[in-house]
């Protein structure tokens, strides 16, 4: 498998608009362009190799499933994971020659962590160029002269994401493709750095899933719910959609149990003030 210069421009484009800050914006394109999960069928599409793509950015969604962005601090830019990693690491496969699922989404685990950061660097230049940007629409506003708002808001930004979006997509996707073809020759599959990549990729998602863990769990009880999800998989064999499905119906018992709760709470509130009433009179 090879990517084309106009392989690559398609997901330069795709890149730009799944960036943070968003040019395609934030529910549109970093919230759902840029999750790795879309990205590998957007990648898929455009390489020609649907359900490897769909391997490829499942597994690396697995590792970046908690991803958030407090306050603008990014610990990994998904632009890069979803257009960089996920071309690359399909490329890497094939030229592998890996036709186990299990093996490709090890190894893509392991290629979506390593342009992580590089997203990072991505995500800061933009962010940084955008600033010249707002310097110059507040000296405008100064001046009075409204107008040139409207290409610091609507034009200027597209320069940003032109530099640090397209770009480097552009660049790393084409001549990325052939590096990986050289990686191949350098490391086979039987040596020591490839065991050691499958062996790492396999145990990231234990990462995303534990960082995820520590943001819902608030008491002991909590992994209750958690554990059912992977006793209905093993046990039943169930898959994600089986399991989801299931569990709306402890939602609603969790649902209908917090509102007889609440109902309660109020109906003691009011006899409360009831009792205060009488004794005032």
């Amino acid at each position: 498998m090879t990517i084309s210069w106009l392989q690559a421009a398609i997901l330069g484009i795709f890149a730009s608009l799944s960036s943070m800050p968003g040019m395609g914006g934030s529910s549109i394109g970093n919230y759902t362009l840029g999750r790795p999960l879309v990205g590998g069928l957007v990648c898929g599409l455009i390489l020609g190799d649907v359900s490897l793509g769909i391997i490829c950015g499942v597994a690396m969604q697995l590792v970046y499933i908690a991803l958030v962005t407090p306050g603008g601090t990014v610990s990994a830019d998904v632009r890069a994971v979803s257009y960089i990693g996920i071309p690359l690491a399909m490329v890497a496969i094939k030229s592998q020659g890996i036709s186990d699922a299990q093996q490709a989404a090890d190894f893509a685990k392991s290629m979506g962590v390593l342009v992580g950061t590089l997203g990072t660097v991505l995500f800061y230049g933009t962010a940084t160029m955008n600033l010249v940007w707002q310097h110059m629409g507040w000296k405008a506003v100064e001046q009075g002269e409204y107008k040139k708002l409207y290409a610091v808001d609507w034009y200027l930004p597209w320069v940003s994401h032109f530099l640090f979006s397209f770009l480097p997509t552009l660049i790393l996707c084409r001549y990325g493709a052939d590096a990986v073809t050289a990686l191949k020759d350098a490391l086979p599959m039987d040596g020591l750095p490839m065991k050691t990549l499958f062996t790492v990729g396999s145990l990231l998602p234990c990462v995303g899933i534990a960082i995820l863990l520590k943001q819902i769990v608030e008491k002991v009880t909590d992994f209750v719910p958690f554990f059912v999800g992977f006793t209905l998989a093993a046990s039943l064999g169930l898959n994600l959609v089986s399991s989801a499905v299931v569990s709306l119906i402890f939602a609603l018992l969790f649902y209908e149990v917090q509102m007889a709760k609440n109902v309660k709470a109020s109906a003691v509130a009011v006899g409360d003030f009831d009792d205060d009433d009488e004794e005032d009179i």
